[in-house]
C-alpha cells in the first residue's frame, strides 16, 4: 500500500508540472479614443470606480424606485441566474477531472465447484466468497486537456455571470424606459383632456353663434370634428398607456390583470448623465466583458485539441480484502495491485484531430472578431445617445418657443372669432397647430428621459 501512495503523488506531482497546449492569451486590441466626439460641454466626467448603486434614484421619482426595487421578480432575471447556475457548474465538474476517481465495491458469493476440474482434489467444494475493496482511477493530464478543459468552462462561467449582470441592467433600464413613456402618455393625456374641455367650448360657441345667425353651418362642423379628433386621440393614448402598464406589470413578474398605475399630470426632467471616458467602457459593459471571457474561452478550447493529439495517459489501481474462511478484514486476506498504468493514442483518424485544431482556431477568430464587434458597437451606442441627449436640450428649447408662440395665435385667432373678426377656419388652424406643437414638446421631453435610461446602458452603469 505504500508503493501505491507513493505512486500515486508522484502522478499527481507529474500531472501538475505539465506542459499547456494552449497559445498565450492576450485580450483582443481594440483602440478607444481619448474622449467621445458627441460628450460636448454638457457631460461631466465621472470618476473611475466600479458600477453599482441604485442608478435609477438620480431621477428622484419615488413611483420608478419602487419599481425598480421589484424587478427581481422578472422571470427572465431568473433565466439568466439558472444559466450561470449552469455555468457554475460545469466548471466544478470539469474539475472535479483533475482528481482521481475512487470508488467502493462490496461483494458476496456463494459458489460451488466441480469435483472434476483440472488439479481438483477428487470431490466438489461449497464455499462463501466476501470481497470488500476500493479501486482509483486517475488520468495523468501531461497535456493540459483537462486543466485547459478547465480554463475553458470557467471563462464561460465568468461570461455568463456577466451576461446576468447585463440581463439585470437590460431589464432595469428597460423598466425605466417604459415606464418614462407611459408618463410620456401620462402628459399628453392630461393635455388631450384639456385641448377636448377647450374644444367642447369652441364648439359650444359656434352652436351659439351658428343659432344667432352669425356662424355659418360650416363652422359648425369644422368645431364638431376638431372636438371629435381630439376624443380620438385620447383613446389611442389609453390603449398605449394600457400597454405600456401591462408592460411594466411583466417586467415586474406580476400579473397585468392585477397592476396598475395612476395617471400622473407631470413630466420630469432628465438628470444629468456622466459620459467618463472611452476606455473606461471596456471595463463596465458587461456585454464586452462576457465578449472577451468567450475568447479566453475559445483560447483555451485550442489548448484542448492540441492535447487530443496526444497520449492519454491513465493509472489505475486496486486494493481490499477477500477470504472464504477466517475473518475477513485481516492483514493476511488483503490483496491490492497498482495498474495498469495505460498510454492511448489514436494512430490514424483521417485527419479528424488536426481537424478538431482547425475548427478551435476558427471558433477562436470568430470570438475575437466578436468580441471587437461589440466594442465598437458599444463605443456607437455611447456616441449615439450623447449626440441624441445633446441635440434634443436645442430641440426642446426651441419647440418651447414655437408651443409658447402658437398659444398666443390660438388666443388671438379666438379673441378674432368672438369679435366677428375672422371666421372659424382661423381658429380651427390655430387650435391644430397649438396642439401639434405642445405634443411634440411634450414627445422631446418623454425622448429625452428615454436617450438618458439608454444612455445609462449604453455606459454599463453609472459612476
Amino acid at each position: 500500500m505504500r508503493a501505491s501512495k507513493a505512486a500515486l503523488v508522484a502522478a499527481t506531482a507529474l500531472g501538475l508540472s505539465a506542459c499547456s497546449m494552449a497559445p498565450d492569451y492576450h485580450r483582443p486590441e481594440v483602440a478607444a479614443a481619448p474622449a467621445y466626439k458627441e460628450s460636448g460641454d454638457w457631460q461631466t466626467a465621472g470618476t473611475k470606480v466600479p458600477p453599482g448603486g441604485n442608478w435609477w434614484e438620480r431621477f428622484a421619482d419615488p413611483t420608478l424606485n419602487g419599481l425598480e426595487a421589484r424587478i427581481a421578480g422578472s422571470p427572465n432575471l431568473a433565466a439568466a441566474i439558472a444559466r450561470y447556475d449552469q455555468a457554475a457548474a460545469l466548471v466544478r465538474r470539469n474539475r472535479a477531472a483533475l482528481l482521481p476517481e475512487i470508488g467502493a465495491s462490496g461483494t458476496i458469493a456463494r459458489d460451488r465447484v466441480s469435483a472434476g476440474r483440472p488439479l481438483s482434489s477428487g470431490r466438489a467444494v461449497t464455499y462463501t466468497n466476501p470481497q470488500v475493496g476500493a479501486s482509483l482511477d486517475y488520468e495523468l493530464d501531461l497535456f493540459g486537456r483537462i486543466r485547459n478543459a478547465v480554463k475553458a468552462s470557467q471563462a464561460n462561467a465568468e461570461a455568463s455571470a456577466a451576461d446576468l449582470v447585463g440581463v439585470r441592467l437590460g431589464l432595469q433600464t428597460r423598466l425605466a424606459a417604459t415606464y418614462f413613456d407611459l408618463r410620456g402618455l401620462d402628459a399628453r393625456t392630461v393635455l388631450l383632456r384639456k385641448t377636448v374641455d377647450a374644444f367642447q367650448r369652441a364648439y359650444d360657441l359656434t352652436e351659439t353663434r351658428h343659432g344667432g345667425g352669425i356662424a355659418s353651418g360650416i363652422d359648425v362642423s369644422r368645431a364638431q370634428s376638431q372636438l371629435a379628433g381630439a376624443r380620438a386621440e385620447l383613446d389611442a393614448v389609453a390603449a398605449d398607456r394600457a400597454n405600456d402598464e401591462h408592460a411594466i406589470a411583466v417586467l415586474i413578474g406580476e400579473s397585468p390583470s392585477t397592476f396598475s398605475l395612476p395617471v400622473v399630470d407631470t413630466l420630469i426632467a432628465p438628470p444629468v448623465i456622466p459620459a467618463a471616458l472611452p476606455s473606461t467602457l471596456l471595463e463596465r459593459r458587461p456585454d464586452i466583458a462576457a465578449a472577451e471571457r468567450r475568447v479566453a474561452a475559445a483560447n483555451a478550447q485550442i489548448g484542448v485539441a492540441r492535447a487530443a493529439m496526444f497520449p492519454t495517459i491513465t493509472l489505475g489501481g486496486a486494493g481490499g480484502f477477500e477470504a472464504v474462511s477466517g475473518g475477513l478484514l485481516n492483514s493476511d486476506n488483503s490483496f491490492w495491485a497498482l495498474g495498469p498504468l495505460s498510454a492511448a493514442l489514436s494512430i490514424f483518424d483521417g485527419g479528424a484531430r488536426r481537424a478538431n485544431v482547425r475548427i478551435s482556431r476558427a471558433q477562436y477568430d470568430e470570438a475575437a472578431a466578436n468580441y471587437r464587434e461589440t466594442v465598437l458597437t458599444a463605443f456607437r451606442e455611447v456616441e449615439d445617445d450623447l449626440a441624441a441627449g445633446r441635440h434634443l436640450i436645442d430641440q426642446e428649447r426651441n419647440q418651447r418657443e414655437a408651443a409658447a408662440a402658437a398659444e398666443r395665435t390660438q388666443d388671438l385667432a379666438m379673441t378674432r372669432y368672438r369679435d366677428g373678426a375672422a371666421d372659424f377656419l382661423e381658429v380651427t388652424i390655430a387650435q391644430t397647430a397649438a396642439l401639434d406643437a405642445e405634443r411634440t414638446l411634450l414627445a422631446i421631453r418623454a425622448r429625452q428621459l428615454g436617450v438618458a435610461t439608454e444612455t445609462v446602458r449604453a455606459l454599463g452603469g453609472l459612476y
